[in-house]
């Protein structure tokens, strides 16, 4: 096929499929319009959007034999956009309803991805910037968020727990950029890790044995490896009667736990005032009476927050951003500096040597596969201005096997009854 021809092929394509948007659209506004003249609610109204879009497809193919316009070429697919298009998101409902799909972004009309597997795929979906827009909209219709010129970003949690985040121009350079991270519910346990072979069982039943022990863990790797999904699974170990209190930027993390508070940032509003910092959260969080604080990720000074809180004795696990084990201890010790010019490393980087009792650094592969790289305990030890760690787990031939290392604080296993030598001097 020559260029001339497959540019003819494409553009024909996309005619179609502006066609069948249109014809969406059109029915969708008449099933809108039935909608408000019958006062009747869609969202709760079980299978009543389904019904009114099949009706109003009917009708819309019976004036297509009229020559009013062309015939839709599949009534039961124009079904099921019409109802997407009124109840969910469109022509990105389908890839919600698609459990392999875990990451939905958009960088233009024609430039619509999604992740399978970690492994990034260009779809065939074309969406005009009237149609991002609206769907934005409707994203965030329930979140009490915003997006517009004066505030060009926006993170928000979706009903089922995506996280949605929005850039708009000018801030972009000329389309919205939209980005969803889909919430993975089918990973809820450890065990469910070892399954899928990101994790061992020695080391599965090693972090077990930690969170039970009330073990302060930090999580670490770089964007896509898993990290809120390990915090979920983390705490599935949890004792049942530990009440626990989550701080996040935007609620993502679904704990399975009985006795749950979980708290989210707010944006200022219009006048610029009622925003609430994650700084606050975790201030306010410590008058609840929480028996473990979970803190969704630490960007800036919260960590000396954070760090705070577990140098008073209490259990907590957050998530940060770095490239190993020891990177992640570095980088808490630097990002409490940020909290002022009174906060010296003096006193930063010997907390975080006390405070952290092991670090789980996740990887993830080529082929998308997300993984335990690496167990790593700080030993309280502090030699310069870095915390001393020694690997607990470590990959070795692609495999994580335990070091012989031992975590330095014992005690804490031992005062709740467990000896995590009975996991880590058995091989993978």
């Amino acid at each position: 096929m020559s260029v001339v021809d497959n540019f003819g092929a494409c553009c024909s394509i996309a005619r179609k499929m502006d066609a069948m948007s249109d014809a969406v659209r059109t029915i969708a506004e008449r099933v809108r319009t039935r909608v408000l003249r019958d006062g009747v609610d869609l969202a709760g109204a079980g299978d009543l959007a389904a019904r009114y879009a099949h009706e109003e497809v009917r009708r819309y193919s019976e004036r297509a034999l009229t020559g009013t316009h062309a015939a839709l070429a599949d009534e039961l697919g124009t079904t099921h956009e019409v109802v997407a298009e009124l109840t969910g998101y469109g022509a990105l409902q389908p890839f919600f309803d698609d459990e392999t799909v875990e990451e939905i972004w958009i960088n233009g009309p024609a430039r619509v991805f999604v992740a399978r597997g970690g492994v990034a795929e260009l779809t065939n979906l074309v969406l005009s910037d009237r149609e991002v827009r609206e769907l934005v909209e409707r994203m965030l219709a329930h979140t009490g968020r915003r997006v517009d010129l004066s505030s060009p970003f926006v993170d928000a949690s979706l009903p089922d727990g995506s996280r949605l985040h929005v850039a708009i121009p000018d801030v972009a350079r000329e389309h919205w950029a939209v980005n969803i991270r889909k919430f993975q519910r089918r990973i809820r346990s450890l065990s469910t890790l070892v399954e899928l072979g990101s994790l061992t069982v020695p080391a599965s039943e090693f972090l077990r044995m930690s969170v039970l022990a009330g073990a302060n863990i930090l999580v670490s790797g770089a964007t896509h490896t898993g990290k809120t999904t390990m915090l979920n699974a983390l705490m599935s170990s949890a004792r049942i009667g530990d009440r626990v209190v989550t701080v996040e930027e935007t609620f993502e993390l679904d704990l399975d736990v009985r006795d749950l508070v979980a708290l989210q940032c707010r944006q200022p509003n219009l006048e610029g005032s009622g925003e609430i910092t994650l700084r606050r959260l975790i201030k306010e969080a410590l008058r609840m009476r929480p028996d473990r604080l979970i803190v969704g990720e630490v960007r800036e000074a919260e960590s000396l927050d954070l760090l705070i809180a577990l140098n008073s004795g209490l259990p907590g696990m957050c998530t940060i951003h770095a490239n190993s084990a020891r990177d992640a201890l570095t980088k808490l010790c630097t990002l409490p500096l940020l909290a002022g010019r009174n906060i010296d490393s003096a006193f930063v980087v010997p907390t975080v040597a006390s405070c952290i009792d092991l670090v789980v650094h996740l990887a993830i592969d080529r082929d998308g596969h997300r993984r335990v790289a690496e167990i790593a305990a700080p030993s309280g030890e502090v030699v310069g201005s870095g915390v001393v760690a020694e690997p607990i787990f470590t990959t070795i031939a692609g495999v994580l096997q335990a070091t012989g290392a031992r975590p330095a604080r014992l005690e804490k296993y031992a005062a709740r009854g467990y000896d995590p030598e009975h996991v880590l001097g058995v091989t993978a």
